[in-house]
């Protein structure tokens, strides 16, 4: 019996021990998965209104902001950057049109309306997915406030339905000066699009901005917002009755701003304007012929201001997100998600199909002409995507049998920004003003005259080759970028890598946004 009895015991400790071990196991792996859930930060549950402030983005989209008031021509209200002043005053006064808003596309004094239109659409966006970001940040009314500056521009540039004055300034005479936007001499002239000389993509893409700026608005000034949206109806439908380029019907833009085709660009107003109106027509018009026609779905594209392809796909993806019926089922608007699905899954460096644009150190790299427009456009893409994704608890993206969660999108996304703000082999912020080591010599001429030279428009390029850095900083611009090899050369003639502008203002002001804080994505822009 005492044999037993011992035996017995011995079987109870050990089955007693067993099932502590369970125990422990299990609250090992519960708190295993805790951590992995809260490090991953993108799994957990949906997060509501903005958190925790993300410093050093919150600091970088603060000085990001501010190059749009750098490059705003007209009569500056309230202005905050204290070596611009008054400019472009008289532009359009020689065909009785107040054409003196708007912005400089770059460090010249041009306006080009296509770029700048895309600047608006990019900038609307941005506002209308991550205002609550922006105002978290104090960001908000400030980038509403550049993104009128634009519309009032585009508003007095249509004074016609089947008018739109698309670039002011003679752009051979302009790059043949180097002088200060305030002490411009020179005749500007304007250039239009009307039925003898169609200009469909800058149309079309003017129509985005209006509709899509409609929604910024449409709260706060309901009359601005449906001048803008009427302003956009009426350009859509200029542009798809009278389709043909800009740039056979504008020679000179071919030079600057080469459209290479506007069926993106018709998908593109399409879906702003469905998104501003509700109005099935438009649903219809990306979704029929005209999507199979221009959407070249299941071939990824790059997003930039000639090509709006891929955002077109994102934009209309996050119906099948958050819409209806008519939309989160429907086979056309499926299609849009697929390829979107395809470009995200292109920028995923581990993903099987990820594009091989990139930099030894994980930039996507395009094009060495203003190289950081492709990568911070496809983080911007991919923010929106992964936020769609958080926001709808889909929980996997598929490439090619691989799967992916929103934080691994959001690992991209975030690698994309930080290379921009310093974490790359030059140890150094593309972004000017940001960190202790930034682009001195950036291509602008407001930039690199002193505000108290009053200078013509020869004399000035002694500042265009001095060697000293630049008396102005074009705070908040974002330089054209590295090379394929990752190195950059800080030198004002180099207009390849040292030229900043404000479409890609628009993307990194946007790319930014996404970051600063969490929240959310909006379900609805009305």
């Amino acid at each position: 019996m005492g044999a037993k009895s011992r035996c017995k015991g011995w079987w109870a400790w050990l089955l007693v021990l067993a099932i502590f071990g369970l125990v422990v196991g299990a609250v090992v792996l519960a708190v295993v998965k805790k951590v992995k859930k809260n490090s991953g930060g993108d799994d957990g549950a949906v997060p509501g209104p903005p958190g925790a402030i993300t410093q050093k983005y919150s600091d970088a989209l603060k000085l990001a902001v501010q190059f749009f008031d750098v490059q705003k021509s007209g009569q500056l209200v309230d202005n905050k950057i204290s070596w611009r002043g008054d400019s472009g005053l008289k532009d359009g006064s020689d065909v009785k049109l107040d054409l003196s808003k708007g912005m400089y596309d770059a460090g010249d004094q041009m306006k080009f309306g296509f770029p700048m239109a895309y600047t608006a659409t990019v900038l609307s966006w941005t506002i209308l997915e991550y205002g609550d970001q922006m105002d978290a940040v104090n960001q908000l009314q400030t980038a509403q406030a550049s993104l009128k500056w634009i519309t009032d521009f585009l508003v007095n540039a249509h004074p016609k339905d089947n008018v739109l004055y698309v670039q002011v300034g003679d752009p051979k005479k302009d790059h043949a000066c180097w002088y200060r936007p305030e002490d411009m001499t020179e005749s500007r002239p304007v250039t239009q699009v009307n039925t003898s000389a169609p200009g469909t993509d800058v149309a079309a893409e003017t129509a985005a901005a209006m509709a899509s700026a409609s929604l910024v608005f449409k709260k706060s000034d309901a009359t601005y917002s449906d001048t803008l949206l009427k302003h956009a109806k009426q350009l859509f439908t200029f542009a798809d009755k009278n389709r043909g380029s800009y740039s056979e019907s504008i020679p000179e833009v071919q030079q600057f701003y080469n459209s290479t085709g506007y069926g993106d660009e018709l998908l593109w107003a399409a879906a702003w304007l469905y998104h501003a109106t509700g109005d099935k027509e438009y649903l219809d018009y990306v979704t029929g012929e005209n999507g199979d026609k221009f959407a070249q779905f299941g071939k990824p594209t790059w997003f930039s201001w000639d090509n709006k392809l891929a955002g077109t796909q994102v934009l209309l993806s996050r119906l099948t997100f958050f819409g209806g019926k008519d939309t989160s089922d429907n086979s056309g608007l499926q299609k849009y998600r697929k390829t979107a699905e395809a470009v995200i899954c292109g920028f995923l460096p581990s993903s099987p199909t990820a594009t091989k644009s990139r930099t030894d150190n994980g930039l996507i790299w395009v094009s060495e002409w203003n190289a950081l427009q492709q990568p911070v456009a496809a983080a911007f893409l991919a923010a929106l995507y992964s936020d769609y994704m958080l926001t709808s608890r889909s929980t996997k993206l598929e490439c090619d049998g691989d799967t992916y969660k929103p934080s691994d999108i959001r690992k991209f996304v975030r690698s994309q920004a930080d290379y921009v703000l310093g974490d790359n082999p030059m140890k150094m912020s593309y972004l000017v003003g940001y960190g202790d080591k930034y682009p001195k010599y950036v291509h602008h001429r407001g930039a690199s005259i002193p505000a108290n030279q009053k200078t013509g428009c020869k004399d000035g390029f002694k500042y265009l080759d001095s060697t000293d850095p630049n008396p102005n900083i074009a705070v908040g611009a974002l330089v054209g970028g590295p090379f394929l090899n990752e190195t950059y050369i800080d030198a004002r003639n180099n207009s390849k890598q040292a030229e900043p502008s404000t479409y890609n203002s628009a993307v990194i002001v946007g790319l930014l946004s996404s970051l600063v804080t969490t929240s959310s994505a909006v379900k609805s822009f009305t």
